[in-house]
């Protein structure tokens, strides 16, 4: 286990150096009501008084419920100022002026993307950072939206697995309820992040830190961190 002590001195500085590096005022951080967001939350506190937790609730009525709940427990508990921007309406204007019929996985791709779009446009306006909330666990596995949640201006839990969020979570005394519920992205009705990637981030963390897990698991792994590559480069550019 890591010594989060110093861990936790490490990060906040590191997001203080950033912060100074770009001359930015502030932090600002989508505040889902999950694991990730409420630990970039409270290392952002620790770091500058001046953090905005927003939160989103788009479509999905979890977000609206228990999600919520937890964002507004997390902000109160640490003293962060919190907005809610719904992006439920947005979301409904958009599908529409496309004007055809999307896929699944493309509707469930909206909320992330609006979700960032708020985040800079806001972070601009306040010469704020948005800072990311993805672990290393979701990186590896590809679990999440490209220029969505997969962009940030700095991201200071990055190197960590779901795992170690949690331990973290806990040295940090973050609301119960954020630490023992099931992951989830909250992007549509009953989804956990587990049972839409058929594989546990036990048996992810085991992998990517050993190398070693039951097979079934390890076809699972490989095949959504090879088709997911192209979410951890770099656009492709002509001449490059």
């Amino acid at each position: 286990m890591r010594d989060y002590k110093i861990e936790t001195e490490k990060r906040v500085a590191f997001i203080k150096e950033k912060m100074a590096e770009a001359h930015a005022n502030g932090l600002i951080f989508g505040n889902s009501g999950g694991k990730d967001s409420a630990l970039v939350g409270i290392l952002c506190s620790m770091a500058t008084d001046n953090v905005l937790a927003v939160a989103m609730p788009c479509h999905s009525k979890r977000n609206y419920g228990e999600d919520m709940e937890d964002a507004v427990a997390l902000a109160k508990a640490f003293g962060i100022e919190m907005v809610t921007v719904d992006l439920t309406e947005t979301r409904t204007v958009l599908t529409g002026a496309i004007g055809e019929e999307l896929s699944p996985a493309a509707l469930s791709n909206i909320a992330p993307r609006l979700r960032m779009t708020t985040l800079y446009a806001l972070g601009q306006s306040r010469n704020a950072l948005v800072v990311g909330t993805g672990n290393r666990s979701e990186r590896y596995m590809g679990y999440f939206t490209k220029w969505g949640d997969g962009a940030f201006d700095l991201n200071p839990i990055a190197d960590l697995t779901a795992t170690e969020i949690f331990e973290f979570l806990r040295y940090l005394k973050a609301p119960l309820n954020i630490i023992t519920k099931a992951p989830s992205a909250g992007l549509f009705e009953g989804q956990t992040d587990e049972q839409e990637m058929g594989v546990t981030y036990k048996a992810i963390d085991e992998y990517i830190t050993t190398g070693k897990t039951d097979e079934k698991s390890k076809e699972i792994i490989d095949r959504y961190h090879r088709v997911s590559e192209h979410k951890r480069r770099m656009p492709t550019v002509y001449g490059e």
